[in-house]
């Protein structure tokens, strides 16, 4: 049985195990949307190059007043060929999954939330293989810290 605390391994060995730890912890704070967006584009724009994650947000009056940067409305992920889309405006989230080369979208699927989420965790994970950068943020994701 695999311990929230243990060592999250990104190599071939364990991959499913990994995917499922990493799917957890990205769809952990999704009851709450806003937090959720807000640990998301947070934690992706860390792990990923720059440039890889957009978010779009919407300032309200207050959020300007308050010099905050407003609620995430929408966030697009785009690693290689694969462009992940997650609609939050109306409170319901929309997912989509893109297959995009050179600028040209070629498909794109929509998707439940928890699907989306499966995809991201996946795409991520194939990217942590290559990046020392992105392990370490996607296992302080995990691990809760």
């Amino acid at each position: 049985m695999t311990s929230p605390h243990d060592p999250v391994p990104f190599e071939s060995n364990g991959e499913t195990d990994s995917i499922d730890l990493l799917t957890a912890a990205l769809r952990r704070d999704a009851a709450d949307l806003e937090v959720y967006a807000q640990v998301l584009t947070g934690t992706l724009t860390e792990a990923l190059p720059p440039g890889s994650v957009t978010a779009q947000r919407k300032r309200g009056l207050a959020d300007r007043l308050a010099g905050r940067d407003g609620r995430v409305e929408r966030v697009e992920v785009f690693l290689g060929e694969q462009r992940l889309v997650l609609d939050l405006a109306g409170g319901r989230p929309k997912g989509e999954v893109c297959k995009e080369v050179r600028g040209v979208v070629l498909s794109r699927r929509p998707v439940a939330l928890d699907e989306w989420v499966r995809e991201l965790a996946l795409a991520v994970a194939v990217r942590a293989r290559s990046d020392a950068r992105a392990r370490a943020v996607l296992e302080r994701l995990v691990h809760g810290e």
